[in-house]
This record gives C-alpha cells, sequence and structure tokens, in this order.
C-alpha cells in the first residue's frame, strides 16, 4: 500500500497509521497487470475496500465508458502518468495500490480516441466474445448452396471446428442480427460470393469490418466485387470433384489461420 506514492500525499490519504479506506475509494484507478507490453490494462473505481488480517481486500468495477488499453500504450506516457521515477521500472513489476497526483480523466480524454459511433440497424457488445471453434459461412439459404455449405462442414470438422449459418439458429427478432452474433463470435467467416448475391457482400463488409478472418470463396471470379479482388479467394467447381477440392482448400486454409 502506498509503495511509489510521494509521501507528502500519501500522509493525506491516512487516518493516523491506516489508509483512509473511503476517500480511495473516490478516486479513479488504473487496474494494471504487472508488464509493459500487450497486457490489457481497464480503468475502473474501488466499490468496496476493507482491511482484513492485515491485507487490503477490496472489489472493483470497471468504467465501460473506457476502451481496454495496454500497458505498453501507458508505459510510453508514463512520465504523464508520475510512474517513471525508477530506472528499473518497479512500479509496472510490483503489486501494489499507489496514489499519483495525476488527473486521470484529462490524460485519457488527451491520449485515448473517443468511443466509434455505434451501429443503429443491429447491435454488438462492447467486448468481443470469439468462439475459437465457430466458422460462420455466409452464404444464399437455397437448396444449391446445401453440397456447397455440405463441403464447408466438412472442412470446418477436419480442422476441429464447426461451421454454421444464420438460418440455422434464431436467437433474435430480426435476422440481421443473428447473423451479426454469428460473424462477431466466429473465429473464422466463410464467405460464398458467387451469383453476386447482395446479402453476402453486406455480410463480408460486416465481416471485415470486425476485424475477422474472412475466406472468400466462389464459383466465378468475376463475381468477387473490384474492391475485393485484390483479396486472395478460391474458386471452386459445384460438382462432386470441385467440392471435394474445395473441401482440402478450405482445410489448408483454415488450419493456417489458427495455427495448425
Amino acid at each position: 500500500m502506498f509503495e511509489f506514492t510521494d509521501y507528502a500525499l500519501a500522509e493525506q490519504f491516512k487516518t493516523g497509521n491506516m489508509p483512509d479506506l473511503e476517500r480511495l475509494r473516490r478516486l479513479p484507478c488504473l487496474f494494471l497487470p504487472e508488464g509493459t507490453q500487450d497486457e490489457v490494462c481497464r480503468v475502473g473505481t474501488i466499490t468496496d475496500a476493507r482491511l482484513s488480517n492485515f491485507e487490503i481486500r477490496f472489489e472493483y468495477a470497471i468504467d465501460p465508458d473506457v476502451p481496454p488499453l495496454k500497458n505498453a500504450f501507458l508505459f510510453e506516457r508514463r512520465s504523464r502518468l508520475d510512474m517513471d521515477r525508477h530506472k528499473h521500472h518497479w512500479d509496472w513489476h510490483r503489486n501494489h495500490w499507489a496514489v499519483k497526483d495525476v488527473d486521470l480523466f484529462r490524460f485519457l480524454l488527451q491520449n485515448v480516441n473517443p468511443r466509434r459511433q455505434r451501429p443503429s440497424v443491429f447491435v454488438i457488445p462492447e467486448h468481443e466474445l470469439i468462439e475459437r471453434h465457430l466458422v460462420a459461412v455466409m452464404m444464399p439459404f437455397d437448396s444449391d448452396s446445401g453440397p456447397v455449405y455440405a463441403a464447408i462442414q466438412q472442412a470446418s470438422e477436419s480442422c476441429g471446428l464447426i461451421a454454421r449459418r444464420a438460418d440455422e439458429i434464431w436467437e433474435a427478432p430480426g435476422i440481421i442480427q443473428d447473423v451479426v452474433n454469428l460473424i462477431d463470435r466466429a473465429r473464422i467467416v466463410v464467405c460464398d460470393l458467387t451469383n453476386r448475391n447482395p446479402n453476402v457482400f453486406y455480410e463480408a463488409g460486416i465481416a471485415h469490418t470486425l476485424g475477422r478472418e474472412v475466406i472468400i470463396i466462389t464459383q466465378i471470379s468475376h463475381d468477387v466485387p473490384f474492391d475485393l479482388r485484390h483479396l486472395r479467394h478460391i474458386r471452386y467447381l459445384n460438382n462432386p470433384e470441385g467440392l471435394a477440392a474445395v473441401t482440402i482448400e478450405l482445410k489448408n486454409r483454415m488450419n493456417s489461420i489458427i495455427g495448425h
């Protein structure tokens, strides 16, 4: 407690020799795991704190309006956070509760990009919940697509993954929300652009915007829009030999993505 805190500042938050937990609870907090690289830091508040067996036990709440930060981002700006006094950077590598004479929210306003505008047509959660074994398949829901979907499922299963289409789930009142939920949870998104289906084009754009790994397949290369032709795609024939071949290509691409 009060490690790496100026003595005079620490005294302001003490009652006798004990920390004034009630006053400390009013301060915004940075919750940092130890390290100066890709560790994820959050901003929040202490909701409850108490002394127990010479330890301070506390509960806290994360502020949902402040995006997660990387320790490396903060470490680059450590002088502004008064966290640069020790040449060995011990304050980044020890469990402690420090108090700094820093306006945390002013720092965040000056250094953190504001939250982007949220979509109004559908909802995406504040934080990602990617299901590592899920493959989302974007394709028309017609009888001709059945064998192609079966080939994608076979490729997925051979990689230890599970392929699903939006017509197999019904979680939201509107189909678009089910589609977005499926894309947002998926590790990989397969988009079949055959016949230039506008729904699949729209879904491919959502997948790219959400940062998903997208595999484009098509029976006709010309069906891939001009803006996407710089991306590699898999061309296939919708016959037994062609579907067997695309199963192998998809398997290889999926294994490359998941690191097998």
